[in-house]
């Protein structure tokens, strides 16, 4: 799990693919020396486990799936390109952004970037499936960011970046027609869960309520 506050940018090394998927290498950061294999990134938003050969003071590499490369943009990543890496929460640190997955639910294309006083205002599309889970103040990941919705459109959404964001992240040269990872937030997708469930229940027959309490009630007699 991440809070997409991002700890560095690093450069990729490359990106070689192949039937089963790909492998891509990443510079390592001063930040990130002690980062063994096995260990979760998130590399620009989607979450990745390190690899061999990933030794100290080498690249950081990675296995990325046939399944990550459709859902993502890292298919598109080209060496020297700029990746946001953000390494795994541990017990006890401070969820400074919000609950962030790494499982990037599809991709946005950047529509505008404007300068807003010291800060700038990015628009992006807003993919028709992902639009009910996306919220006006609520939060939502950018390549792995963790950013606010600022304001909602029919079919895109717009957040406000400030100085530190633009100048330590990736954001800063993204440009219109860039493609950037997405993931919502994922609270709103387990009440949506909860909620057609309950929906489900409360339509059911009184009958087939009862046959269910009843078998649930029989397999907690049997337990004990």
């Amino acid at each position: 799990m991440f809070t997409g506050l991002v700890s560095a940018v690093a450069r990729v090394v490359s990106l070689r693919s192949g039937a089963s998927g790909a492998v891509l290498a990443v510079e390592r950061p001063p930040a990130f020396g002690d980062v063994a294999v096995g260990e979760s990134i998130s590399v620009s938003g989607v979450c990745l486990t390190v690899v061999p050969p990933s030794a100290p003071g080498h690249a950081l590499s990675f296995d990325v799936s046939p399944e990550t490369l459709a859902r993502s943009a890292l298919g598109e990543l080209i060496a020297g390109a700029g990746v946001n890496l953000e390494r795994a929460l541990a017990a006890g640190d401070r969820l400074g952004g919000h609950i962030v997955a790494g499982h990037v639910d599809g991709t946005a294309e950047v529509l505008s970037v404007e300068k807003s006083g010291d800060s700038w205002t990015f628009r992006f599309s807003l993919p028709a499936p992902l639009s009910r889970y996306t919220v006006e103040k609520g939060s939502i990941a950018v390549d792995g960011i963790s950013l606010t919705v600022a304001a909602l459109g029919e079919s895109s959404f717009d957040v406000a970046v400030i100085p530190h964001t633009f100048t330590f992240t990736t954001l800063g040269v993204r440009k219109p027609g860039d493609r950037v990872n997405i993931e919502v937030d994922v609270l709103g997708k387990y009440v949506e869960r909860l909620l057609a469930a309950r929906l489900v229940e409360t339509r059911e027959a009184p009958e087939a309520r009862e046959a269910r309490d009843e078998r649930l009630r029989s397999l907690l007699t049997e337990g004990a």
